[in-house]
Parts: C-alpha cells; structure tokens; sequence
C-alpha cells in the first residue's frame, strides 16, 4: 500500500521519539520548518520504556515556547500511533498541513528568510 501525504511532509526518523528533544524541533523552524510534529508509538507501548513520554512532554515545553513567543503552539503537535496505521499517518499528515496553510508561515522561518 503507497501512503499519500502532503509533498511538503518532510520525514525525519528517529529510533524513538525520545530521541526528539526541544532543540531538534527548534531547529526545524529555524531551518524554515512552518510546523513540527512527532509522531510516537501509543502510549504505553513504547519499546524504549517511556521514550514517547518524554517527548509529549518536550513538545509540551516547545508549545508553551512559542506561546511566549506570541506564537501558534500548535504549530507543534504530538500523534501516537501503532506501526500498522499508515493511513491515520497520512491523515495526520493533511490535518497538519490543512493547519498551517491556515495559520500562515512560521515568523521564525520568514524573519531567517529577511536576513540571509
């Protein structure tokens, strides 16, 4: 089964979302990313202990970033799901991109963009 999901989807993989920290997800903006999100295992099934807890919580902390910083925390989101759910990925994938072509362009990637 192909997935169909937004070209602009752009896959980074981890050997588990706790491996995500804040830094990585700062850095997706910085590099011109309009929106982030982590897609972990369902809870309580992390084959890594709690490594999808941890980044809940890091995602969480980049939320409440950006909601000091005046902007959408939910340009940063967090989905949990089983490896077998290809097509809720893709779902997930429009959603996020449905979002973020209503919010706009991240002021971080466009204030990156006025000084290069």
């Amino acid at each position: 089964m192909r997935l169909e999901y937004p070209a602009n989807v752009r896959i980074v993989r981890v050997p588990c979302t706790g491996k995500v920290d804040v830094m990585l997800m700062l850095r997706a903006f910085q590099k011109g990313a309009d929106g982030v999100y982590c897609v972990g295992c369902l809870e309580g099934t992390c084959h890594y202990n709690a490594g999808n807890l941890r980044c809940r919580e890091r995602v969480e902390h980049v939320q409440s970033m950006l909601d000091e910083m005046g902007m959408e925390k939910e340009r940063v989101r967090m989905y949990n799901l089983s490896s077998g759910e290809g097509p809720t990925f893709a779902a997930y994938a429009k959603e996020m991109t449905a979002y973020i072509k209503e919010v706009g362009p991240s002021p971080l990637g466009t204030a990156q963009n006025k000084d290069e």
